[in-house]
This record gives C-alpha cells, structure tokens and sequence, in this order.
C-alpha cells in the first residue's frame, strides 16, 4: 500500500511547539550551576539514548535551573550541534542547552513517538544539510524546513506502537546484558581483585610485581599465557564489500557490544583470528576490545589473543579488567599505540588452575546468555531499521506489520 490522500505533509512547529535548549550563563562551565538535582542533557547523552533520555551526566543547580528551563517527559530532544540530527525522548523532567531543540508534540496533530521514528529517516538529509560551516551546525531554520508526512493520529498511534514494540524488546535485551555483565564483573573483581574467594581466609597474601597476591598464584607475561597474533593489512586491492573472501577488520570502526560486525571482504588470506580468539586494538583508542565469532582476517590496527589453556571466558574478564579505560596501560601510562613487545609484557595475573576452572563455571553460562540477546537484539535492529522507511511512507499495510510484531513478541 501507498501513502494515501489522508497522509499530509507538515513542518515541525505546525505539529507542535519548537523551542531552542536555555544555557544562558556566561561562562557555561561555571561551577556554580552544576551539581543538584535537576538532570542537564546533553547532545552526547542524546546520541547515546536508545529511545527514552533517562540517562545524563550532568545536573544543574538551583542556579543553573534559573539560567534555563525544565522541559516535560514527553519532549522530543533534537540535536542541532556536535551530534547533527540525533534524536531522544525525555522520560524525566530535565534541562537542555541550545545546542539542542525540544519537541512537544500537540496532542491532536502529533505522535511524538511517530516523530521521533520519523527522525530517522530525515537524519541523512539534515547532517547534509548541516555540513559546509565552519562548524556543523543544523539552525533550527533548517530544522523546520522539512517536510514530515503524517498519516491520520490514530494511525499515528498504530505505527508507532509496532516501533515501540521493537523498542522495548530491544531495550529488555540491552537491560538483561548490563545485569549478565554486571554479574561477571563483580565475580572477577570479587575473587581476582579483591581476593575474596571461597577459601581465601586461609591463605596468606604475598608480594608480587603487582602488589600481594594469594600464596600459590602467580604473575606471569601475556606472552608466557597467551598466543598473541599481531594483525598486518593487505593492499586494498584485495578488499570488497561483496562478501567475497573472509571478513577483514582494519580496528575498531565496525566493533559492537561484544562482537564485530562485518563490512569489508578480502580475498588474500594474510594475519588470521580464529572464532572465539580476543580482538585487542594496538592503535588508538588501545585497549578497545572485542570477541570474534567467526575466523576473520586482522589489519594492523588489531591484534587476536587467545589463552594457551583455553580459558577464553577467564582471560576476557581479566583483560576487561585490567584495561578499564581507552588509550591506558600498564601503571596508567596512556599510549596512541602499542607493539608487540608492549603486548606480550603485559603482567597477568594467573590464580591456580583450580580456581580458573571455578570461575569458568560461572562465566561460561553468562557468556552463552549475553552472545545470544546480542545476536537478537542486532535481528531486531535489522527488522525495525528495514520496516521503518516503508511503513512511515505508507508503501505497506499496518494490519500485516502488526501481525509480524506480534508474532516477534511471543
């Protein structure tokens, strides 16, 4: 089906108010407006909400509050500076600067879920538009120059229930994965940071290159633990986007979650990383890391370790441990890159092996779990993004899309 004759284009502000973020103080990182209650949103935390903003880094103060507004659960926040385009829904009260526009959509015209959705598909077109100053900058002129084609509210309504169907799956998925994560982390930090393990009473603390550790566990180099492949890249010539060859990663552009996506093809064979080996980026951001579930081909920017006993589920908490923050190594020094030999120095702690095998019982299963809502959250994503532009222009039926949803449901 087609958009019919009931679909009408409108701009922004004729489905609702727009209105600029207020940050009028002078100067903006005055220590006097930050740090009450009151959430301060920011471009970057919109860019990184999935559908509702509830997360922020910052809060104003009385203050900060006074310099400039609190908008309703419910506003659209529409950035319009650094992150072109990106787009978010408030589930809390909260303040914005002027690098981003509220939304409130009327009631009687607008969806603003519907809205949101319909962002996406203008994202494109308004970071191209944006582009050419000397810093991108989408004015809220331009913001109100395009065209949004909206069906009737009730189908509105209709259409954005479906996405938001997909939303919400997504989310629960994304929430089940922080809890899995969690859980590992506080295992690892538990028993191999904070050393209390089951047991850990009766055995004394020794000193070692990395401070006192349980008498009978050691520290040894990565290269004494570990195979360590250091990635190399092929002429270009070789790469495609056609799938043809094995899937090559250059660094970290297509990394995710957990697990890399695949984007270029090569069809020389060169530095390989076999499924289940750990992706370590050797250039900067050093220390990003990844899991790769199939046998990829490495570029120079990456590195594949893997554990000479197996113990890949152990060594992943240890190094995501070990390297909390981007760019750092060592003893806090920060590096733009790192080679070989800094790779095989790395100091690893290594416990007995039967507290390695306890441990792995426990990661193991998690592992298993989190691999699995990855792998349906990035289905879902995929359906959604592929449903999105034909739906909200109308090209097919609402009653099938619906029937879909609800079958991806149960």
């Amino acid at each position: 089906m087609v958009a019919t004759a009931k679909w009408k284009s409108a701009k922004l502000d004729e489905l609702g108010f727009v209105g600029r973020g207020k940050s009028r103080h002078r100067p903006r990182n005055a220590a006097i407006l930050y740090g009450g209650s009151y959430p301060f949103f920011q471009t970057g935390d919109i860019k990184a909400a999935n559908f509702y903003l509830t997360e922020f880094t910052q809060t104003y103060s009385e203050e900060g509050l006074a310099q400039s507004k609190l908008w309703k659960p419910g506003t659209l926040c529409i950035t319009i500076a650094a992150n072109i385009a990106e787009s978010a829904i408030l589930g809390i009260d909260g303040c914005f600067p002027d690098s981003v526009v509220g939304f409130v959509a009327d009631p009687d015209k607008a969806d603003v879920r519907f809205i949101k959705y319909y962002m996406e598909i203008l994202k494109l077109q308004m970071q191209s538009v944006s582009r050419g100053t000397t810093q991108d900058n989408l004015s809220v002129d331009k913001l109100l120059s395009f065209d949004f084609c909206v069906p009737p509210l009730p189908l509105q309504h209709r259409i954005a229930s479906i996405f938001s169907a997909y939303d919400e799956l997504i989310e629960n998925n994304q929430r089940r994965i922080r809890i899995l994560e969690d859980m590992a982390r506080s295992l690892y930090r538990e028993w191999f940071v904070h050393f209390r393990y089951p047991g850990h009473e009766s055995v004394p603390l020794v000193d070692s290159p990395l401070g006192q550790i349980p008498q009978g566990w050691e520290v040894k180099k990565l290269r004494d633990v570990c195979n360590l492949t250091m990635g190399t890249s092929p002429k270009s010539e070789f790469y495609n986007e056609a799938g043809d060859g094995l899937p090559f990663h250059q660094g970290v552009t297509n990394f995710g979650a957990r697990f890399p996506t695949d984007r270029l093809f090569c069809t020389v064979e060169s530095r390989i990383a076999e499924a289940g080996d750990i992706l370590f980026s050797v250039r900067a951001p050093v220390g990003r890391m990844n899991i790769t579930d199939k046998k990829i081909i490495i570029g120079r920017g990456l590195s594949a370790i893997h554990h000479k006993a197996g113990h890949q589920a152990f060594l992943w908490e240890q190094l995501r441990a070990k390297f909390t923050e981007e760019d750092m190594m060592g003893n806090g020094a920060i590096f733009a890159s790192v080679t070989k030999d800094d790779m095989q120095g790395i100091e690893l702690l290594c416990p007995t092996e039967q507290f390695i095998k306890a441990a792995t019982r426990y990661f193991k299963p998690l592992h298993a779990e989190i691999e699995v809502l990855i792998k349906q959250t990035a289905n879902l994503c995929r359906t959604r993004d592929l449903l999105l532009p034909r739906l909200l222009s109308g090209q097919i039926n609402v009653d099938a899309t619906e029937t879909l949803i609800e079958e991806a449901i149960a």
